[in-house]
């Protein structure tokens, strides 16, 4: 008889959530898959799905976890808000730990303008009195192709700064060692970075 999911994954149609859900599913964990398109859910043994969108109520797909996945949500026009939403849902249906992907650097004064979001919804989960396990993730590697032009240049608006991006596998891996032992990380922070910090020109 299969148990019933005590793990959530939020993104699991997506690339960490779903890097995530597939290694808790080798690992023989039961989990619920917690995204907005129930018919892309990957389909993995001991995993049932449930439709979750940030901003929306969410409580009831939550009812029964202890520890959930809850990956950062994609860029609009009031992400905090949904994000806060999400983590009041959270505490509504009895979740007792969260594990978050923040960004790398997140704070009020942040250069970097989403970070500033992750701070805010890190200040949430601070005052709701659930447990968490922050990731902060540097930029991941994966994106810096997008910043190559036709001419082969890397480009983007960061002046003299550095970064050490991250691959989403890395972060995943992470994340899934999180789940698997939720209590050894009760509230700890990890900073997820690349293994050096580069500027652009280098």
């Amino acid at each position: 008889m299969t148990s019933s999911p005590t793990v959530g994954v939020t993104g699991a149609t997506g690339h960490v959530g779903g890097l995530v859900a597939r290694a808790l599913a080798d690992a023989g964990i039961a989990q619920r898959l917690l995204v907005r398109s129930p018919w892309n859910a990957p389909d993995l043994p001991d995993a049932e799905v449930r439709r979750v969108a940030y901003g929306e109520d969410c409580a009831p797909a939550l009812e029964g976890l202890d520890v959930v996945l809850m990956v950062s949500g994609a860029e609009s026009e009031d992400r905090v808000g949904e994000h806060r939403a999400f983590v009041d849902d959270l505490a509504e249906a009895g979740v007792q730990h969260v594990v978050y992907t923040s960004f790398c650097g997140a704070a009020p004064d942040s250069t970097f303008l989403l970070g500033r979001d992750h701070w805010e919804t890190e200040e949430h989960l601070r005052r709701s009195g659930l447990r968490t396990t922050l990731l902060r993730d540097n930029l991941y590697l994966e994106m810096l192709p997008a910043f190559v032009a036709d001419d082969g240049a890397l480009r983007g608006p960061a002046g003299d700064g550095r970064l050490a991006a991250v691959a989403r596998a890395d972060v995943a891996r992470v994340a899934t060692a999180v789940l698997l032992d939720p209590r050894r990380h009760v509230d700890r922070t990890y900073e997820l970075t690349g293994p050096e910090a580069l500027g652009l020109e280098e």
